[in-house]
């Protein structure tokens, strides 16, 4: 690599103001914030004043990958930095600065033109969400004037009622231990596309859960999931006290899978129907009930069983001419609970209105809740 890189020319100012990139960033609970920088340019020791990103440090001690310290790091070495105000992200550049006074400059312009382009997307959503009530309003305009009325009246509840009562979604709240394994499960997340639950990523960042996290977490009735990290006490007995969720994992699938069980339990239940027998009519006779002569279905079960108690259609050239129960069914001259294939019946229908042909299908079904599952394929 050496040989390499002299034939290629390559080289670095160890004088002047240090640059170099933040390779990794966390909180350590003896050491406090640190993070991994990787020198290009300059020499970086103890009592440098550093700005990366929205952070900056007075370095207070450096650290190898074996833990021991360091006096100085050179252009191409990786040292653990401690003494940060606030965390640095994973790829931010880091500058060298002459002052506190000019890191806390740098700090606050770097912040003021972060709002500027946050207040700059946040008119941009603005815009877009008035150009599509334009186009709404347009729309029930024209309404009411092929109507011929002033006012559309509304068929359904106001678009915020609708919002609130109807849309089905999981908020939640992600805390890991370093920036790297936050990244992979925001990658992990932002393959879910789905629409039958949204997905509401209220707040994640590096370190620990604390009381502000929680807070949070009631404010948007979320759940807390925490990878590698731990709780704060006085976090604990307020999400204790508050009755909100603090999922911990150390398995990034797991922790997904979890996510994806709480999801599905927010999806209401779908009914489904188990098909449990066939019959063919053979012939229509009438039986006397009281004053009245009511139709009876002579059978013979094809398939299956029918049962009593389950739900049958009547079908004749695919079409469906009654669903619904029975009133009556009959092995013989007895009342049966149930017919299993190759046994004839009589089955009386709970509407004496309806009609039977020889060469009628009769099906038996019963209907039952059934669990959603999510189309969320993590790639796992």
């Amino acid at each position: 690599i050496a040989l390499q890189a002299e034939l290629m020319g390559l080289k670095a100012d160890y004088q002047g103001l240090v640059e170099g990139t933040i390779i990794e960033a966390s909180t350590d609970q003896s050491r406090g914030k640190l993070a991994t920088v990787l020198v290009s340019r300059g020499t970086l020791q103890r009592g440098s004043i550093v700005v990366a990103g929205l952070a900056w440090a007075k370095v207070r001690s450096l650290f190898n990958e074996d833990q021991q310290i360091l006096q100085q790091v050179t252009p191409g070495m990786a040292a653990q930095v401690i003494g940060w105000r606030s965390l640095p992200s994973a790829g931010d550049l880091l500058l060298e600065v002459n002052s506190e006074k000019k890191a806390t400059q740098v700090i606050k312009w770097r912040e003021e033109n972060k709002m500027k382009e946050k207040a700059l997307e946040d008119l941009q959503v603005i815009q877009a969400k008035m150009t599509e009530h334009q186009e709404v309003y347009k729309t029930q305009l024209e309404q009411r004037r092929k109507l011929g009325r002033r006012r559309l009246k509304p068929t359904g509840p106001r678009q915020k009622e609708f919002q609130e009562d109807n849309e089905i979604r999981v908020s939640i709240v992600l805390k890991g231990d370093v920036d790297g394994s936050v990244e992979a499960i925001l990658d992990v997340l932002d393959t879910y596309s789905g629409t039958v639950c949204k997905l509401e990523l209220v707040h994640y960042g590096v370190g620990g859960v604390t009381l502000s996290d929680v807070e949070l977490a009631i404010a948007f009735k979320a759940i807390i999931y925490t990878f590698n990290v731990g709780v704060l006490n006085d976090a604990v007995e307020k999400a204790n006290s508050s009755a909100v969720m603090i999922k911990k994992h150390n398995v990034i699938y797991k922790l997904v899978d979890d996510l994806k069980e709480e999801m599905e339990k927010k999806l209401p239940t779908t009914e489904v129907e188990e098909n449990l027998g066939e019959a063919n009519v053979l012939e229509q006779f009438l039986v006397t009930e009281g004053r009245k002569k009511v139709p009876i279905a002579g059978c013979r079960c094809v398939k299956g069983v029918l049962k009593k108690n389950a739900l049958f259609r009547l079908i004749r050239n695919e079409e469906i001419l009654y669903d619904g129960k029975l009133e009556s069914m009959r092995h013989l001259k007895n009342e049966v609970d149930s017919i299993k294939t190759d046994l004839e019946c009589g089955l009386r229908l709970a509407d004496p209105s309806v009609q039977v042909r020889p060469g009628d299908l009769i099906t038996c079904y019963v209907t039952r809740q059934q669990s959603q599952t999510l189309d969320w394929d993590p790639g796992f």
